[in-house]
């Protein structure tokens, strides 16, 4: 008996590229998080750890959707994050940067799908849409930040999200 395929091929591929993109971000963001807990920075590396759990649980939808409409999860390889930061700017920026490039990513993958008139994928995807404004905005916050206070009282960026900053 053969399951019937609720996502096309193209679809399907895509997504599970995506799949690989958030465990990638959630590796990195663990990464991050030691990068600051080596500095005894605990509420930055509190912050990208709780990151790093978003991400996977982000990379769980995908896996949960591709198996409720009968699609095919196949896990890519992982390549190892970046571990060694110059400074708490280059961290948080490099962040920024990867949530830039999933909010680019995460269109692309909904314009595919509204292009397939793939409806449940667009439903699906919308979640994804709005969570990237929201994790846009809290690495640019962030980010700002940190530049604003410099490298030398970065004990201020911990007081910050001591008082539900960055939250």
């Amino acid at each position: 008996m053969t399951m019937t395929t609720l996502i096309s091929p193209e679809l399907n591929k895509a997504f599970n590229e995506e799949i690989g993109r958030e465990l990638f971000a959630s590796h990195q963001y663990i990464a991050i998080a030691c990068y600051f807990d080596g500095r005894a920075l605990k509420k930055l590396a509190a912050l990208f750890f709780k990151q790093a759990d978003e991400e996977r649980e982000h990379a769980m939808k995908f896996v949960e959707y591709l198996n409720e409409v009968g699609g095919k999860v196949e896990v890519p390889a992982i390549e190892a994050p970046k571990s060694d930061f110059q400074s708490a700017e280059e961290a948080v920026r490099l962040a920024l940067e990867w949530e830039i490039e999933v909010t680019n990513r995460i269109n692309d993958l909904m314009t595919m799908a509204i292009e397939q008139k793939d409806y449940a994928a667009q439903e699906f995807l919308d979640w994804f849409v709005k969570e990237q404004v929201e994790e846009v905005s809290t690495m640019q916050d962030l980010l700002q930040i940190v530049q604003q206070v410099g490298e030398h009282y970065l004990i201020m960026v911990e007081a910050y999200l001591s008082h539900g900053g960055g939250e």
